[in-house]
Parts: structure tokens; sequence; C-alpha cells
């Protein structure tokens, strides 16, 4: 009985020893094995062991999903699962708050706290409107069935009285400013509440998202030097909107069946095939725009390196997108 002990006793080591060499797959049955474990069918090695509980992730749409259930529609409603929008609201903003800022100091880190938040709010409120404008047509469309309203998860009343809170937070946000940034602020709300209409009545509304997503190219300026100065805030201004129409008219593209189907209009369909000779002239505009910037600024040439280098990417965007033939429908 000793010896059969000790026999087995030496198979556990040999088998933790082989455990603990790199690659070693069976490394988890083998410390079973040594450790007196059933073996044969009872245990089997995992290449790929199940996650216990939920994974850890940081990306938006994980933060939604780890939500309280209640919850999730409304932020979905906000697009906090897609950031990206967002981020093209507050950029301009950022131009123009590091614009603003003295010669070799670093923008007020305040005010770029204060226009993330109102960011956020002034997206949520916008896509809240644009929702409750379009719930009919994005039950007809495959992409946008799912959205929280289309899709039944919120009434319509429920979404005005979200859209009533966001809309009061980011009150309290532009109340943070000076009295003339209030006023700037409160005339960009009409922008907000008209451009999801402009779809339905022209071939234009992504210059209408343009001159509402861009605000903060105005704003931004104002708040940190009490008033907006012409010469910077309006060239910067106008490239955001051509930056605007850039991009929106390549997203624009991916929809522009559904929208001949149910009757709306973009860019994309105004366009066609002479998108990409459309586009060149929108980043010739908004360089152009950007270098009028830096002339009346008085930047240096870190800054117009930086616009080569976005003129660079520009071009590259432009010649890799592919345009589908005219719709044959």
């Amino acid at each position: 009985m000793l010896g059969s002990r000790v026999a087995g006793f030496a198979r556990g080591l040999r088998s933790v020893a082989l455990a603990s060499l790199p690659g070693w797959r069976g490394r988890s049955f083998a410390l079973a094995r040594a450790t007196g474990a059933p073996h044969g069918g009872d245990l089997q090695p995992s290449a790929c062991p199940e996650p216990r509980g939920r994974q850890l992730s940081l990306s938006a749409a994980a933060v939604v999903n780890s939500a309280p259930r209640p919850l999730q529609p409304y932020l979905r409603l906000m697009r906090l699962d897609k950031p990206i929008g967002t981020w093209l609201l507050y950029l301009p903003c950022t131009w123009s708050i590091g614009l603003a800022a003295e010669p070799g100091c670093f923008p007020d880190w305040y005010m770029l706290s204060l226009f993330g938040t109102g960011a956020i709010l002034m997206r949520g409120a916008g896509c809240t409107i644009n929702d409750m404008w379009d719930q009919d047509y994005d039950k007809k469309v495959t992409r946008t069935a799912s959205r929280p309203i289309a899709a039944g998860d919120i009434s319509t009343f429920q979404s005005f009285v979200f859209l009533g809170g966001q809309l009061t937070l980011a009150l309290g946000v532009l109340l943070c400013l000076n009295y003339y940034s209030i006023a700037l602020g409160a005339g960009s709300l009409l922008l907000v509440i008209t451009y999801p209409l402009m779809k339905r009545i022209t071939y234009w509304p992504q210059l209408a998202l343009g001159l509402t997503f861009n605000w903060g190219a105005l704003l931004g300026w104002s708040a940190i030097k009490g008033s907006c100065d012409p010469s910077v805030c309006l060239p910067l201004y106008f490239s955001g909107v051509m930056w605007t129409l850039i991009y929106d008219t390549i997203y624009a593209h991916q929809d522009k069946r559904d929208d001949v189907l149910i009757g709306l209009k973009s860019t994309a369909l105004r366009f066609g095939e002479n998108t990409k000779l459309w586009l060149s002239g929108f980043s010739v505009a908004m360089l152009g725009a950007l270098s009028l910037v830096g002339v009346n600024s008085g930047q240096t040439a870190p800054y117009y390196a930086a616009l080569g280098a976005v003129g660079a990417h520009l071009t590259h965007q432009k010649w890799g997108l592919k345009i589908l033939p005219r719709l044959v429908l």
C-alpha cells in the first residue's frame, strides 16, 4: 500500500511539473489530476474558459448595457452608447477655447469640462428631438427601427419630459458663462429644434446640421474673451460647417436607398456620383478658412503643420470613399 501511494504521489509531481511548462494546454487538468480530482470524462481541459460574470469594459456601449435596465432606453435615446456625435459637437468648442487661450498657456480646463458637459446634454437633447420628429420614418428603416421611441421602449410623452430635463441641465451649464455667451448660446436653440426637419424639405440637411453642430466655435471664444472676434470666429465657424458637410455627406451615403424609398433628402442624393468633387471643394474651403483663422489669430508653424496633416487626412479619406452607382429602384 505504501508503494502504491508513493507511486501515485510521483505521478502527481510529474503532472504538476508538466503543467508548469510553457505552452502546456492541459495545465488545469493536470493540477486536478495531481490533487486527486476525478479523471476521465468528468473533467476536461478548456482552451477558452467561460468568463465568470460580466467582463470589465469601459466602452460607451458597455457602460450603457451595464446601467439599470429601466434607464437604458433613455441613455440610448441620448446616444450615450455612440459617443462619436458628442465628439463632433464638442471639438469645435475646443478649437475655439484653445485659440482664445493666451499665448504659451494651456486652454482653460474649467471651460473645457463645462463645454464637454454641455455637449453631452445638447447632443442628447438634439437626438431626442430628432427621434420625436422622425419616429414614423425610423420604423421603416432597419438601421433606425431599434431606436427607443420607434421601438416603443419610450412613449412620446416620456421623451418630451426627458427632453425638458436635458434642456434644464443644459441651461444650468449655460448660466455659468458670461451674459454675452448666455444670449449667444440661447440663439442656437432654434437650430437644434428645426435641423431634424430639414431632410424633409431640402437636399441640404447636412448644411443645417453644420450650422447647428459648430455653434460652439462661436461660443467657446466668447466664453473666454467676453465677446466674439469676427475675424477669427466667423472663419472658424465656416470651416466647421464645411467639415460637417464632408463627414455627414459620407455618412448619408449609407442611407440613401432608404431615404429615396421614404421620401427624405440629403446631400448624398444631391451630389450622387459627383460626391468626391463636392467633397474636394468643401475640403479646400475648410482648409482655406482655417488658414485665415491662423493668420488672424497670430498662429505659428505648429498650427500650419497640423493643418497640413488635416489636409492629408481629408485627401486620404476622400479618395478611399467608394460611391455606389446611381440607384435603380
